[in-house]
């Protein structure tokens, strides 16, 4: 009891250094984006509207099926004149995710209410064995 009263200090950074290397994990949990099966779901059902947002030659290597590019980059200015009814679902995709959870904030900021990032991106669509395009 005298060490934690002694180090306070480093018991609180401990305690804080570790509450930041959980965050993302705990974040994740709950909720951090559709699986691919939702995804699927989504596009069956509602007709969602898939956006890759990678760059061309990623694009071309293998997408979603029937996803239209818009590289990350560019999302802002050419996303409105490519989905113009902002009340249909959006499924945002990129390699791993990463790029696709940014894209997610431009989309809502446009006003896409209904726009989704697809966790783990590309990887878990096809680590889900679902089908790719290749242009």
């Amino acid at each position: 009891m005298k060490f934690i009263l002694d180090n306070w200090m480093l018991m609180v950074l401990a305690l804080v250094s570790g509450s930041l290397l959980l965050w993302p994990a705990l974040k994740g949990a709950g909720g951090g984006g559709l699986s691919a099966e939702q995804a699927v779901q989504l596009i069956n059902r509602e007709k969602a509207v898939v956006i890759d947002v990678c760059e061309e030659g990623e694009f071309a290597a293998g997408h979603v099926t029937g996803a239209k590019n818009i590289p990350l980059s560019q999302l802002e200015a050419k996303l409105p004149s490519l989905a113009k009814n902002k009340s249909v679902p959006l499924i945002l995709v990129c390699q791993s995710g990463a790029r696709s959870g940014r894209a997610l904030g431009i989309a809502k900021k446009l006003g896409y209410e209904q726009a989704q990032s697809l966790a783990g991106g590309l990887g878990a669509w096809k680590s889900a064995n679902l089908p790719l395009e290749k242009a």
